[in-house]
């Protein structure tokens, strides 16, 4: 076994250990999936980029980058818009107000907001977190495929399977603690990994006499242009379907639950600032590590180009950097399933089983349902991501229509409901339906997806009709 195999297995019997120690912390279901609100800013915002980027931005945008080149760049513009733009918009609204409602998660807060006694709410937001959610995290047990693939050279099915035992390991013991704490430990890693890869890259191209920009150039598939090469409503389109990617922080349930668990509202001022700080060098050398691979190694060099950060890091790294360096994409990986699948947990037994089914149990009772939920979640989404793997999906593709799916359903609502005063129970309920079959729709027609992302149009159409509905409701009510 290398080193790097070496340091890479270190590194996932830390997270077992973290959950493991975290175990008896979690006493009550707040403690399970929000860590009894009580998480300092610097945890909260390493947790919440940690788990907000995902393996899609240590695999899947190098693996763009290498593809369409510097039309990439709208991209990186959006996400670290989306980020920052959440903070300020989301952030300190929503901790307040969750705390003031006594809400564990969104789909409770927004029932007990408009005091939805039909459970209408409840009922569709949990369908739809479940729903999304088990084809994101499906995405991040597919990447621990290709990162135990390219370290250990075990077919990517093996690779799969791994990975989904360890993260659903670690989180049935641990629960949000766990989840924060290595959350931590990862968001550390990534940003390390992110800033010192293409450093290193740029430096090894410089000492060769290799040219970023003229590799860049002499790409075959516009990868110089900063619309792929098109023109017209095609060019607006590339732009659009790059920033688009930012309107999906403000509706994406396992990062806004990380705003619900910091200790106060004061500390999101700190919390902000630190995941900014993350957030600009971060995304931009996700980027710079694609540009890099590409101008080292050509466009043609890698079968799979969602592969090209772990290979460059064993090309470029002595065996023992490369693998805590890898264990940064490991890390994006974990570090959004775990997450995603304690929302989905809560979402099935928080909103669906005690609230909508109005099963009464006591906390430990609860803690142990949950646990037995987050095992059963745990199974579905190994299956996608096996189906995906056995039929060539790409990281890329199933995180994009994830995230349109929750960021159109849930973004609209929560910024109209925290800004609007005039949003209604049934313009929510519009609103959500709404971001989630035109995700559905749109993702599935390849005439209009090629026009238009479904980021982009699910989100609008779901903004508008919270506010047409809203107005039509409150003046029939006034009538």
């Amino acid at each position: 076994m290398t080193i790097t195999g070496i340091v890479f297995i270190i590194y996932l019997a830390v997270l077992i250990f973290v959950g493991l120690i975290t175990f008896k912390l979690n006493k009550t279901q707040e403690d399970y999936l929000l860590a009894g609100r009580r998480l300092g800013p610097w945890v909260v915002a390493f947790s919440e980029r940690a788990s907000g980027e995902s393996a899609w931005l240590l695999m899947a945008l190098p693996g763009a980058a290498i593809a369409i080149g510097m039309g990439e760049i709208w991209a990186v513009i959006g996400i670290i818009s989306g980020i920052i733009l959440s903070w300020y918009i989301i952030a300190d609204k929503l901790r307040a107000e969750t705390e003031k409602y006594g809400a564990l998660t969104i789909p409770q807060y927004l029932h007990r907001k408009y005091q939805d006694k039909s459970n209408i709410i409840r009922l569709f937001s949990s369908f739809i977190i479940a729903f999304f959610f088990a084809f994101y995290v499906s995405a991040q047990f597919h990447a621990s495929g290709k990162i135990i693939n390219s370290i250990f050279g075990l077919d990517e099915i093996i690779g799969i399977s791994i990975g989904a035992l360890i993260i659903v390991l670690y989180t049935l013991m641990g629960g949000f603690f766990a989840v924060a704490w290595t959350d931590l430990i990862q968001g550390i890693i990534m940003i390390g990994t992110l800033v010192i890869l293409p450093i290193i890259g740029i430096i090894e191209l410089q000492e060769s006499g290799i040219s970023i920009t003229e590799s860049v150039i002499n790409a075959s598939n516009n990868q110089a242009s900063l619309t792929m090469g098109l023109s017209g409503w095609a060019a607006v389109s590339v732009v659009i379907g790059g920033l688009s990617w930012g309107f999906g922080y403000f509706g994406q349930p396992h990062l806004i639950i990380r705003y619900m668990s910091i200790r106060s509202s004061t500390d999101i001022r700190t919390a902000r600032k630190i995941a900014a700080a993350w957030a600009v060098p971060g995304v931009s050398g996700a980027f710079l590590v694609g540009i890099v691979a590409l101008a080292m190694f050509g466009e043609g060099f890698f079968p799979d180009v969602e592969q090209a950060m772990p290979y460059l890091a064993m090309q470029l790294l002595p065996g023992w950097i490369a693998g805590i360096l890898i264990s940064g994409a490991v890390a994006a990986m974990m570090s959004t399933a775990d997450s995603q699948l304690l929302v989905s947990t809560s979402a099935i037994t928080v909103d669906f089983y005690n609230r909508f089914l109005k099963r009464k149990i006591d906390d430990k009772k609860m803690v142990r349902l949950s646990r037995i939920v987050t095992i059963g979640f745990g199974i579905f989404a190994y299956l996608i991501a096996l189906i995906s793997q056995l039929t060539g999906k790409t990281i890329f593709g199933v995180v994009s229509y994830a995230w349109a799916g929750l960021g159109s359903s849930f973004g609209p609502a929560l910024i109209l409901t925290l800004w609007w005063k005039k949003t209604t129970r049934k313009g929510v309920i519009a609103g959500i339906l709404t971001g989630a079959i035109t995700t559905i729709v749109w993702a599935n027609i390849n005439v209009l997806q090629s026009a238009v992302t479904e980021r982009l149009t699910s989100f609008v159409f779901a903004f508008m009709a919270i506010i047409i509905v809203s107005l039509v409701n409150r003046s029939s009510s006034n009538e």
